[in-house]
């Protein structure tokens, strides 16, 4: 059985484009064809499309708001997204709405072919063009919760006391006294909202700051 296609953009040349392609493709079928997300969502109520290439900036209803609605009807159809637009804003709204793809209309028509494999597979796929953005954007929000949540020397506290150390040999181990100790102690509590040592030993699992095999 093909996998049966719906081609969503706003650019007749480029609907032209990719379905003159993937219906080439032995197993593939481009079953229609929408200007704008609305016609989209209709058409995809009405064919039940396995795959619904997806741009985002179209007029009526954006593709954004297009695949979020797609998605709450569940119907089985995944979204990939076809976009120019490689801002970060752009693929973090997809995903939210439930698209199982990025891709940029930069992107090879192989990595096009690759992830409809991957999305028919159940996979997530971001084209190698987009897949940097994301990552860098991924360790940056990383940084910032490190720094906003706990201070280095608050994340080493926690740490010991999650392993069951007393805050007198945590003091001694750290060569400060036990007021400061109780001082980081409290800081770490209020900035968590976590006041027992138990629940505090399983946010220090949780975030990787000790492990069950300490």
């Amino acid at each position: 059985m093909s996998v049966r296609i719906i081609i969503a953009d706003d650019h007749k040349i480029m609907r032209d484009g990719l379905r003159n392609m993937l219906d080439k493709e032995t197993g593939m079928e481009v079953v229609a064809e929408a200007k704008n997300g609305r016609e989209a969502l209709r058409l995809a109520e009405q064919l039940r499309p396995d795959i619904l290439i997806m741009d985002i900036s179209m007029d009526d209803l954006n593709g954004i708001d297009a695949t979020r609605a797609l998605v709450a009807k569940a119907l089985g159809t995944k979204v990939i997204a076809l976009s120019m637009h490689a801002d970060k804003r752009f693929v973090a709204g997809m995903f939210e709405a439930g698209a199982m793809a990025y891709l940029l209309k930069d992107c090879s028509y192989d990595e096009l072919l690759q992830a409809v494999r991957q999305v028919l597979a159940g996979r997530t796929y971001l084209c190698s063009m987009i897949s940097g953005v994301v990552i860098r954007d991924y360790i940056q929000r990383m940084r910032r919760n490190e720094t906003s949540v706990l201070s280095p020397r608050e994340k080493e506290i926690l740490q010991l006391m999650a392993e069951g150390s007393t805050t007198k040999r945590i003091a001694d181990q750290l060569k400060v006294s036990v007021k400061t100790v109780e001082t980081h102690r409290q800081h770490i509590m209020e900035k968590l909202n976590i006041f027992s040592i138990a629940e505090l030993t399983k946010y220090a699992i949780k975030e990787g700051i000790t492990s069950l095999d300490t």
